[in-house]
């Protein structure tokens, strides 16, 4: 597999992934209470802009074009893995969300806490995939672009997951703070 088919089965992994999210959304229940709209907008923003220096050919000139890591096959190899098995991971948790889920902080109508599956390791398994999938990339592109991508994607996802832990626990005002009590946001037994 060349370094052109690498980066293609990176692609593909965020297509998929891409096309699971547009095929939910059909499948949503009625948003019953969301986020303020400053936050969204920002956290949006930053997101947007992370996932466009990671994955675009945008910015690949200048020192967003300098390699972080010295290129190697095995680190490629490594980063497709970790992409995969991220969006996969993403894939996992956003399916067993169901209607659930949405791609803002929000209630929706008889919204159920979610404790199983991959919630059962993770408060936000989601962006524990998407934040795996986002590092593997980086990884095997090696370039600054792909680290600065990743930092605005992070703090995207720490700007959002604090307004979902505001509305959880509304919500969920004895449930909720047991589960976070159990289960760590992002990482099994660290964070």
């Amino acid at each position: 597999m060349g370094h052109l088919n690498v980066s293609s089965a990176i692609g593909y992994a965020w297509e998929a992934l891409g096309l699971i999210w547009l095929g939910g959304l059909a499948f949503t229940k009625r948003t019953v209470r969301r986020q303020p709209g400053g936050p969204r907008l920002f956290h949006l923003a930053l997101a947007l802009t992370g996932f466009t220096l990671l994955g675009s050919h945008w910015f690949e000139y200048g020192w967003f074009a300098l390699r972080f890591l010295r290129f190697s096959r095995n680190l490629e190899l490594a980063g497709l893995v970790l992409t995969v098995a991220g969006c996969l991971f993403a894939i996992w948790a956003r399916l067993t969300l169901g209607s659930n889920w949405s791609g803002q902080a929000t209630v929706k109508a008889s919204h159920e806490l979610v404790v199983t599956g991959p919630y059962a390791f993770a408060r936000h398994p989601i962006y524990t995939g998407l934040l795996t999938a986002a590092a593997g990339t980086a990884l095997a592109i090696g370039e600054m672009r792909c680290l600065c991508g990743l930092a605005l994607i992070t703090l995207a996802l720490i700007i959002k997951m604090s307004q979902e832990e505001r509305l959880m626990m509304q919500t969920f005002p004895v449930a909720y703070p047991a589960y976070r009590q159990r289960v760590k946001a992002l990482i099994p037994g660290l964070l």
